[in-house]
């Protein structure tokens, strides 16, 4: 068989040969063929320099994408995934908080007939707020979402070609792989392993990058956010009727007054924050309607690299060969 691994790179030049290394020195213990593919996500460092040479200096087995621009991790991983021609691909990050050494565990279970192999981290040594928030996360984002996501769950896993096809397959221009993982099943196993110390540089993720991922996570997969609006809609309109009434008749009683100046500004600034509300939840998926219906691509290359086959190309075929090297 033949493995493909494919690792997202944004601004990992401290520790792009390091990883490098260690997972060449994992994948010696393997019986397979294998080749790395590295995306990189328009890095401001020194990262696409380190792919040039990682290239030139394991020819036949490193293949690597440059974006113009940085797009993101999820059209990185879309791009990897299109350029793997393994039967089987993992996916993991280039920082080596994934370990390398799980590779032969991975490989292992997917032999066993499983078509998605997917490690699953303790979250041991997490902050406890941290740990609480993730959890809670998962248990709202579970009852809404029309499948399901498990805490601890990431990218690193194992995909075997009829997992990745059938990922290919999905157009979609906003890709929340945790849920394009769980949405395509197949036969699918998880193991826990403990997350690794990060080698060199800073996560790229902050608080803010956090919040809009799980708000993508939480939108991405069904759109039952709005049946509440209109719930809450129904309910205020019935409060509102029950209110009038009430108003109606206290004036029929007691005569016209004007008590409640505090009362009716907090019911306008609370109304007025709720539509604010739902007029961004609605704009939300009105936005995503926008950008499916413009059809851009998940991204643009302006550099890549396909290794050169070690037989000679046949005859005519030598410019589709050599101008793999380099594709703007």
């Amino acid at each position: 068989m033949k493995l493909s691994i494919v690792v997202p790179c944004y601004n990992e030049e401290a520790v792009l040969s390091r990883f490098d290394t260690t997972i060449r020195a994992a994948l010696a213990g393997v019986a397979v063929e294998y080749e790395l593919c590295y995306v990189d996500d328009g890095s401001a460092d020194g990262t696409l320099a380190g792919l040039r040479s990682l290239a030139q200096q394991h020819r036949g087995t490193t293949r690597y994408l440059s974006f113009s621009r940085n797009f993101g991790k999820e059209p990185a991983i879309l791009a990897g995934l299109r350029a793997a021609t393994g039967d089987a691909v993992i996916i993991m990050d280039a920082d080596l908080q994934h370990p390398p050494e799980l590779i032969e565990k991975m490989l292992d279970l997917y032999r066993l007939g499983h078509d998605q192999v997917v490690a699953k981290r303790c979250r041991h040594g997490d902050r406890r707020m941290r740990t609480a928030l993730s959890r809670l996360y998962y248990r709202a984002v579970n009852t809404w979402v029309d499948v399901e996501l498990t805490d601890g769950v990431g990218d690193f896993r194992l995909l075997s070609r009829k997992a990745v096809d059938a990922l290919l397959s999905l157009p979609e221009y906003h890709r929340f792989s945790k849920g394009l993982f769980a949405w395509i099943g197949f036969d699918t196993v998880t193991f826990d392993y403990r997350n690794a110390a990060r080698e060199a540089g800073e996560t790229k993720w902050r608080f803010g990058s956090l919040v809009n991922y799980g708000i993508d996570g939480m939108l991405s997969f069904n759109c039952r956010p709005l049946r509440p609006a209109i719930y809450t809609g129904l309910g205020l309109a019935a409060l509102a009727a029950v209110y009038t009434l009430w108003i109606i008749g206290a004036a029929l009683v007691g005569g016209i007054t004007a008590p409640g100046y505090v009362t009716l500004v907090a019911i306008i600034v609370g109304l007025g924050g709720l539509q604010m509300v739902m007029l961004g939840l609605i704009g939300e998926y009105i936005g995503r309607i926008y950008y499916e219906a413009k059809r851009r691509p998940h991204f643009l290359v302006k550099e890549g690299h396909v290794p050169v086959p070690a037989a000679a190309p046949a005859p005519g075929h030598a410019d589709a060969a050599t101008a793999g090297h380099r594709a703007g």
